[in-house]
């Protein structure tokens, strides 16, 4: 990873507000190598759109308020595959649907995983 700690801790403090609000099967990868703008995907199923849309409303609030500056914000309306781009991160909130039918993890499958470590939960690990 480039940015290494910086990138870190805005990921651990993102998948925290998923699971907050109910995230589920939340996987971090290692994007910095094929992606030089970008260091970290954070991917995040919600059940239903309101769930998609309150992870993605909660993960956005909380970088904000730590001080991380949305650069872009994509498919809240329909709030099915939710995009937030944080520069470091880029967080992608989905419907369970979509997440299979798209599925990022296959497309980038050769990208380290990120051990995420969530308060009152085990480590989260894929």
């Amino acid at each position: 990873m480039q940015s290494g700690s910086a990138a870190l801790e805005i990921v651990q403090l993102a998948a925290e507000a998923a699971v907050d609000k109910g995230g589920e099967d939340l996987v971090a990868l290692d994007v910095s190598e094929p992606l030089p703008l970008v260091d970290v995907f954070l991917l995040v199923t919600g059940n239903s759109e309101r769930n998609v849309a309150a992870i993605a409303d909660e993960i956005e609030d909380r970088l904000i308020e730590a001080g991380h500056k949305r650069l872009r914000r994509e498919g809240r309306a329909e709030a099915r595959w939710v995009l937030l781009d944080f520069g470091d991160l880029i967080a992608h909130v989905f419907h369970s649907e979509e997440r299979t039918y798209y599925g990022l993890e296959r497309l980038w499958k050769d990208c380290p995983v990120v051990p995420l470590h969530i308060a009152n939960t085990e480590s989260i690990e894929q």
